[in-house]
């Protein structure tokens, strides 16, 4: 202990305590030095983040190096302050690379600012996701089917960039898929890896439509090796469901004053009080979301059954 204490007092004391200070300040360079220090520390995170702090730090360790050489005249301060200033050079420069080597088309762009950046995405993990699909982007004509009901294979999974898609059952209206939406989402989640399996929908473009597709095979390989993708599109495919559950759950009504509300599948609210509770005769079933209930019928009533 007597040793340790002995070396901390040496840190300590060894060196006499300033008696009197520089009355003249160090020169604009120093200051400037500090500034972008300051400033440079502010920056964010993400490639463009560290371009600004890698920036920032650059020119004020260059700027320290300058100082020291010509005010202070210390060797050792300029190799320290030059050396980093080398190093934050070299990783601008890296950095600047990355953010070029992952540049994608506009519609790309826009939709990694539109769905994936608000998550916090980077966009090293997005170009895998768009690497996945071939960085393609399929045009669907007006009025031509992505799916037809009974016939098309489950065999990807597609997201609508631009345009609207309507999705009918047995030629009546379900509801409308719109751009940043999954098309084939509920097929998507009805099946598991290794099995297969054909729309119970039709598809079809009511204008001019963009979208992505990924083959399920290099998906789920994909999901294989990322964990993270995988989780992400989970959340992004259990969102996308529950929103078209919601879209179907505000056409269906069961007779006056009744609605059918997909949170509670064995019950209806009933906004009349003399009516009395009418109980359904089926049930949700898991992986046909899209499905419509059974009994209702024009998209917009329900005929009990006896």
């Amino acid at each position: 202990m007597g040793e340790n204490a002995s070396f901390w007092e040496s840190l300590i004391y060894a060196h006499p305590t300033c008696t009197t200070w520089k009355q003249e300040a160090e020169g604009s360079i120093y200051h400037l030095a500090s500034i972008l220090f300051v400033v440079g520390f502010m920056g964010g995170s993400g490639f463009f983040g560290l371009l600004y702090v890698f920036s920032l730090l650059g020119l004020g360790f260059l700027c320290s190096s300058v100082w020291a050489w010509l005010d202070v005249c210390a060797a050792d301060i300029f190799s320290w302050n030059f050396i980093l200033f080398a190093i934050c050079f070299v990783q601008f420069i890296y950095v600047t690379y990355q953010v070029r080597s992952v540049s994608f088309d506009r519609e790309f762009q826009e939709l990694y600012s539109a769905l994936f950046q608000p998550l916090g995405i980077s966009l090293t993990v997005y170009r895998k996701i768009v690497l996945c699909c071939d960085a393609e982007v399929v045009t669907l004509e007006k009025e031509h089917c992505y799916a037809m009901q009974g016939k098309t294979p489950i065999d990807k999974l597609s997201l609508l960039v631009s345009g609207r898609i309507r999705v009918t059952v047995d030629g009546e209206f379900l509801h409308y898929i719109f751009p940043l939406q999954f098309l084939d989402s509920p097929e998507w989640d009805s099946l598991r890896p290794t099995e297969e399996g054909i729309f119970q929908v039709t598809l079809t473009a009511e204008t001019d439509c963009r979208y992505v597709a990924w083959r399920r095979k290099k998906l789920y390989l994909l999901f294989a090796k990322h964990r993270f993708i995988s989780r992400l599109f989970s959340i992004l495919i259990g969102s996308d469901i529950a929103e078209k559950l919601y879209a179907l759950n505000d056409r269906v009504h069961v007779g006056k004053g009744f609605r059918y509300d997909i949170r509670l599948p064995n019950f209806y609210h009933v906004s009349l009080a003399e009516t009395p509770p009418v109980q359904p005769s089926h049930h949700l079933q898991r992986g046909s979301p899209r499905r419509k209930p059974a009994g209702v019928t024009n998209c917009g009533s329900f005929s009990t059954q006896s």
